[in-house]
């Protein structure tokens, strides 16, 4: 018998840069502020958009990986999973909704998508919870070497 699912994907904008912070024992936990937009048209056949806003949470090295290379404005696939927690402050309980993300693909340019001073990415890059490690593909066609390109920069 099945246990359940629980399973949110997710595509959408950055709201803000990610805010990375880490735990005593060295761990990034890295939080997003995804914004998603669906549009319909109401009864006078005018479109109405509506955009909901999600924080997502990113634990470990993709965690890391999401802090160095995404900025506001940029495009992002979240794939994870629902996580509710409640907490109390000044007598009252509040309660929280977070995506607690599993991969991430980094999508299309976007607004902020280079990164400024870092050296372009390709469009797309999946890195899953396994260690960061990017998903297995066919292999890209062989392009001439960058020379201003570090080894030092790749998050893998």
């Amino acid at each position: 018998m099945a246990r359940g699912v629980n399973k949110v994907i997710l595509i959408g904008n950055l709201g803000n840069d990610p805010d990375v912070k880490y735990t005593q024992g060295g761990m990034a936990i890295t939080t997003l502020s995804l914004a998603t937009t669906s549009v319909r048209k109401d009864r006078d056949g005018n479109q109405q958009e509506k955009t909901e806003w999600h924080r997502v949470k990113l634990f470990g090295k993709l965690g890391e990986i999401a802090g160095e290379y995404l900025r506001k404005g940029r495009s992002v696939y979240i794939e994870g999973r629902l996580e509710y927690g409640s907490y109390e402050k000044d007598g009252v309980k509040h309660y929280t909704t977070d995506i607690v993300a599993d991969e991430m693909q980094m999508l299309g340019g976007g607004e902020g998508g280079s990164g400024g001073d870092r050296p372009a990415r390709p469009a797309r890059q999946d890195y899953g919870s396994q260690g960061g490690a990017p998903r297995r593909q066919a292999p890209a066609p062989q392009q001439a070497p960058v020379d201003d390109f570090a080894d030092d920069d790749i998050p893998f």
